[in-house]
């Protein structure tokens, strides 16, 4: 699955009107920092997605603390944006590929396989010595035609069964570094530990650098599961698990889902058991 697009295929394409450039820069620690980095340079002719506000809904009881945004105003915003059917959407972040593939994970559910993710991100766009700019595009309003791939999304039920019955089809991969993984240390929610079964395949480890490591080390680093199997992955809140999900791909696996609400949702149902 051809999920990355190098610099020099962007720089080639940076003003083609088919082509749609999504800057998805964000700080977890400092909500705000992605916008104003936005604000102060980007690639030329991208638009900015927020992880918060954009590319994921209001936190509530149950869904996680990213969850899935209300997708009929998620629709209305990438319309204008000027993304319809057409559209080669390029989506990157600063590097580190976590926020870029939640936007590239959000379009293939949402139907649009015409979506790829800047490999290096930003920061590989710089040392590239490529054009930046701090002019905010303005694009016509379009139609969006979603095609809601349900397929590629895991509820909270689905996780509790593979979890429960510890099904030999169907693997959990828990996509957060190996201390949280273990229940060691947990920095942000209220329970430490991990869903029952679950592997640990740390997210990062798909990555050089910023940019993603070739199909065949993507293969050995999950060559324990047949790839026959059903394999789900998470993380804390969605977000880190989506570079999980692309390296999946890339390494040959088809049936493969996200749990969107990840273990911060799990968690939010007092009955679910914790390893």
């Amino acid at each position: 699955m051809n999920v990355m697009i190098d610099k020099e295929w962007l720089l080639k394409n940076l003003y083609d009107q088919n082509v749609r450039i999504v800057d998805c820069s964000f700080s977890l620690a400092d909500p705000k920092k992605g916008r104003q980095e936005y604000e102060h340079n980007h690639i030329p002719g991208a638009c900015y997605f927020d992880l918060d506000k954009d590319l994921s809904g209001e936190v509530s009881e149950h869904g996680g603390r990213h969850p899935l945004p209300d997708l009929k105003e998620f629709i209305h915003k990438l319309e204008l944006a000027g993304i319809d059917k057409n559209t080669t959407v390029v989506s990157y972040d600063q590097g580190e590929g976590a926020f870029a593939a939640r936007f590239w994970w959000l379009l293939q559910y949402l139907g649009h396989e015409k979506v790829f993710v800047l490999d290096g991100g930003f920061k590989g766009w710089k040392e590239g010595n490529f054009p930046v700019t701090s002019e905010v595009p303005a694009f016509k309003k379009t139609a969006f035609q979603s095609d809601i791939k349900y397929s590629l999304i895991a509820n909270m039920e689905e996780v509790k069964a593979a979890a429960e019955e510890q099904k030999a089809n169907v693997v959990l991969i828990d996509s957060r570094e190996e201390k949280r993984y273990l229940g060691l240390e947990e920095p942000i929610d209220k329970k430490a530990g991990r869903i029952p079964g679950a592997l640990n395949k740390p997210w990062f480890e798909g990555l050089n650098a910023g940019y993603y490591k070739p199909p065949e080390i993507q293969k050995q680093r999950f060559s324990g599961i047949h790839p026959d199997n059903e394999i789900i992955v998470y993380c804390g809140s969605g977000v880190t698990a989506a570079p999980n999900f692309i390296a999946l791909k890339a390494a040959g696996y088809e049936k493969v889902k996200l749990y969107l609400g990840s273990f911060s949702d799990w968690i939010s149902y007092q009955e679910n058991k914790i390893e």
